[in-house]
């Protein structure tokens, strides 16, 4: 490459449009990962529009500068990820009041820095030299890269689906045209029977982005939990004096949702340990490289100096017991937390990157890792004799940097790779990473905040945010520490049947079957409501019908499917600024409550989706 198509890498322009892309994704993360229990990766939107901005409307910008963009606009929305599946929780425990910005925003940048950290010496041993590991997000961005759009049409998609979601949301949130969630419930033969579904157009643009296979496997989670296990459960025991619908959603909150705790333990377990041999090579790999000196000579095969990333590790590692001792007010929990902390980060942030490489960060099982980085170090709290609020803050100290950094590393193994492939500088794009993580990750404990105020989090109260990885680890904390009951049966019914899920995957796999039976998403739907996975599930079926009519369909399905997200977090965090100033004043404010006006309008918005992703799809 010459000197001057080099310069235009980290620029300063790439720098400021990553930025800005990065804290929109970061905040619509925050508010999607609440609401739904996952997130989506933002690589792939964020090359598009940096297309846009870059080539459509600035006439300039090259391959290496749009990658970039998206390797800083997706770091936020990563760090984000860990940060809500975790730090809710502490609300949650009641060990927190408010979330305070400056320990939100540190958990953030010291999990985001060590994910970053850690992936520097394991990029050249699991990104280049692993044929196995594929990245396939990473895979896809590039081949986005390469296509390189003019970015009119791609803009006008995107931003278009961004202003239908953010219509749709306010005709739910704001004047409440339509239900937030289309359900009910009856009593039948001495049981309860549920069904219903969440009228949100970002559900659906989740299961377009995560496909049928993913879609099916969440759906058949929530009907294990809701179609099987409440009515079963109400055979056995007698009905409570309360409506059907109150009875189906108290059941399954206090008992039946624990058996997706029990299916995540398993699934992680299972997930690491199919992947065994190439977690302790990349450990190894890790440990032997930190502090070692580089060869690295060429453009494309340069690392941040290890000067620098020992320097920077330190300042973590430091920060870390600095703020675990702010966090517990105890030093020996501070101490022992940070070195458990450290220890399981290193090894996650492993773990992480190789799942990510074999099935992609949408299947990567980052609430079954964190499960295990919790249960570890509660144990080891436990047998310090750490209990009560110091032992549960401990323990969701080191749950949360270790989810921020596994998180990170993801994201940071799908930007390495979309680099590599690309002809991009490594030590560019980890400075870029960085970078990313500095400024979206200050907005993440405002916006918790608001919605927390607008909504709830966690609250079990209508309307509220479900937060459900914040709920689960909130459980497994109380239940460790506190006097809080797990019902334990459920966990163990849970794990057999993920057990049975893994065996039967093993057959499929055997058989050599197109389809897989992932153990993850299961346990999801078991623990998430099955109203959730409906939408999800329906946009799979969207999106493997596009797949069938051709690439440029499934391509333009993806950016309306980003927009919608993008469109209804958006409104969803703006709705919040009124429910939060003018308390006096009821929003949504009333205008319709037809079950069956919800549901036509959730079909509608399918339509919509198959009908213009399939117009013109050659061009997008």
């Amino acid at each position: 490459m010459q000197p001057s198509n080099q310069a235009r890498e980290l620029t300063v322009r790439a720098v400021v449009i990553g930025l800005l892309i990065g804290t929109v994704l970061t905040a619509a993360n925050t508010y999607l990962g609440l609401y739904a229990g996952m997130t989506v990766t933002g690589s792939i939107p964020a090359a598009i529009v940096s297309m846009g901005i870059l080539r459509g409307l600035l006439r300039r910008g090259t391959i290496r500068e749009n990658n970039i963009v998206q390797t800083i606009a997706s770091a936020g929305e990563a760090v984000a990820a860990g940060i809500i599946f975790t730090v809710p929780a502490m609300l949650i425990t009641g060990v927190w009041l408010e979330f305070s910005f400056w320990k939100v925003s540190l958990i953030g940048l010291l999990g985001g820095l060590l994910g970053v950290l850690f992936m520097v010496p394991l990029r050249r041993v699991l990104i280049v030299e692993d044929e196995e590991l594929i990245y396939p997000e990473g895979v896809a961005c590039a081949q986005v890269l390469e296509a390189g759009e003019s970015g009119g049409s791609p803009m006008r998609t995107i931003l278009s689906a961004l202003g239908g979601g953010l219509l749709f949301k306010s005709l739910v949130g704001l004047v409440a045209v339509f239900r937030g969630t289309a359900e009910a419930a009856r009593r039948v033969a001495g049981t309860v029977l549920y069904g219903g579904t969440d009228v949100s157009v970002a559900l659906l643009g989740v299961g377009v982005i995560v496909g049928v296979e993913i879609g099916i496997a969440a759906l058949a989670g929530s009907v294990i939990a809701w179609l099987f296990a409440i009515p079963i459960f109400y055979w056995l025991s007698p009905l409570p004096e309360q409506s059907a619908l109150d009875a189906a959603w108290s059941l399954w909150s206090s008992q039946i949702r624990y058996m997706g705790v029990g299916a995540m333990i398993v699934g992680g377990l299972a997930s690491m340990w199919k992947i065994r041999g190439g977690i302790g090579k990349a450990v190894r790999h890790l440990l032997g490289g930190i502090g070692r000196g580089g060869r690295s000579v060429e453009r494309t095969d340069q690392d941040l100096p290890n000067s620098l990333v020992g320097a920077a590790f330190a300042v973590a590692a430091i920060g870390t017991f600095v703020l675990y001792q702010s966090v517990t007010g105890s030093l020996p929990v501070a101490l022992t937390a940070g070195v458990v902390m450290l220890v399981s980060s290193l090894f996650f942030v492993a773990v992480s990157s190789y799942i990510c490489g074999l099935v992609g960060s949408s299947n990567n099982p980052i609430s079954g890792t964190t499960i295990c980085a919790l249960m570890f170090s509660s144990v080891i709290l436990l047998i310090l004799g750490m209990t009560g609020s110091a032992g549960i803050l401990g323990a969701l100290g080191v749950a949360s940097i270790v989810c921020c950094a596994a998180a990170t590393a993801g994201d940071t193994s799908q930007d390495l790779k979309t680099g590599q492939l690309v002809g991009a500088t490594p030590r560019l794009q980890q400075t870029g990473q960085l970078i990313g993580i500095l400024v979206p990750v200050f907005t993440i404990a405002p916006v918790l905040t608001l919605l927390h105020r607008a909504y709830g989090i966690g609250t079990g109260e209508p309307n509220a945010l479900l937060a459900p990885q914040a709920t689960l680890f909130a459980s497994i904390a109380e239940g460790l520490f506190g006097d809080s009951n797990i019902p334990w049966n459920m966990v163990w019914i849970g794990a057999l049947i993920a057990i049975g899920i893994v065996l039967f995957d093993g057959f499929l796999q055997r058989s050599g079957s197109r389809f897989r039976a992932h153990v993850m998403p299961v346990a999801v739907g078991i623990y998430l409501p099955i109203s959730l996975m409906v939408p999800i599930f329906l946009g799979g079926l969207i999106s493997q019908r596009l797949q069938e009519r051709s690439e440029g369909a499934r391509h333009k399905g993806l950016l309306i499917a980003s927009g919608l997200i993008a469109g209804e977090a958006i409104a969803g965090i703006l709705i919040a600024i009124p429910k939060t100033l003018f308390t006096g004043i009821e929003i949504p404010v009333p205008l319709a409550d037809s079950l069956w006006l919800s549901v036509a309008a959730l079909a509608a918005v399918m339509f919509l989706i198959d009908r213009f992703a399939s117009r013109d799809s050659d061009a997008a």
